[in-house]
């Protein structure tokens, strides 16, 4: 008789003992077939739907009411991913490594920051875009721009990557810490060579998770970075990013198909960038 038939066995026992544990079994179950299926389902619905109308010319240099190229879409995407990452990523990190490896603990001020950066998590995006517009629109005197919506994302998902990293930085093990220490190096030396570099893994993670939010923002970025349909000629000019492209072609209602096709592309760029980190993550761990 096999391990597994006996495995099976014997929990088949322990649910009858038990048959609380066998529901929760049950539920878990449901649930995830349950999410996985939806996925799928999200996956396959936009792809039907997308894939037929995926024809060169929506990928011109060009935008005209005849093409509804997302080109110049594309591009304001990876500026802005790129944009609010350079301003959140590092503010997040050593945010992070001061709550963790420098500020006491039970300290006041740090149980403060931390509530804050949860009541942060939990704010719609249509706020963050009503005060990206009212400051940096309007009092900077930045105007619709992708600098102004660079920085209301980053504002949105620096909570995020405060979190991840404070997470990673306290998953890591205090021997890692001592044995560092026994071998005579200082404080910094050890966080930025030790610490760090075993908890980026936990850090790209959260990363992932604000890029997956920074390109799929809409409400944020139409109060901020406007919806110009056209090639930045800098960060102060204004621009529409692919869920904003997308949103403004399906609610005009005259672009469905070209709507569709750019829910694929935004689809792809999503899964590519997770892949990517996700290999960067294993080498930088190997490293």
């Amino acid at each position: 008789m096999s391990s597994n038939t006996v495995t099976f066995k014997q929990k088949m026992k322990s649910y009858k003992r038990t048959p609380g544990s066998l529901i929760v079994m049950l539920l878990v179950m449901l649930s995830a077939i349950l999410t996985f299926t939806v996925l799928i389902f999200l996956i396959a619905y936009i792809l039907i739907h997308g894939v037929p109308y995926l024809k060169p010319s929506l990928f011109s240099m060009n935008y005209s009411s005849e093409n509804a190229s997302l080109m110049p879409a594309l591009i304001n995407t990876i500026i802005m991913t790129l944009l609010s990452l350079l301003i959140a990523v590092p503010l997040g990190i050593f945010s992070a490594i001061f709550l963790v490896e420098y500020a006491s603990r039970g300290n006041k001020f740090v149980e403060i920051i931390r509530l804050t950066t949860e009541t942060l998590q939990g704010i719609p995006s249509i706020v963050y875009g009503l005060f990206g517009m009212l400051f940096f629109v309007t009092t900077c005197g930045w105007g619709f721009s992708l600098l102004a919506g660079a920085f209301t994302l980053s504002i949105m998902v620096l909570p995020l990557i405060m979190r991840s990293t404070e997470e990673a930085l306290k998953a890591v093990p205090d021997s890692y810490r001592e044995g560092s220490f026994g071998l005579g190096a200082g404080k910094l030396r050890t966080v930025f060579r030790i610490v760090l570099p075993s908890a980026i893994p936990g850090i790209l993670a959260g990363v992932i998770l604000a890029i997956g939010r920074i390109v799929g923002e809409t409400a944020a970025l139409i109060y901020t970075a406007g919806t110009v349909a056209d090639f930045p000629k800098s960060v102060m000019s204004s621009g529409r990013t692919l869920a904003v492209h997308m949103y403004n072609l399906a609610s005009e209602g005259l672009y469905m198909d070209q709507a569709y096709a750019t829910a694929v592309i935004l689809l792809v760029v999503v899964v590519g960038i997770n892949t990517l980190s996700s290999v960067l993550a294993k080498k930088l761990t190997k490293a």
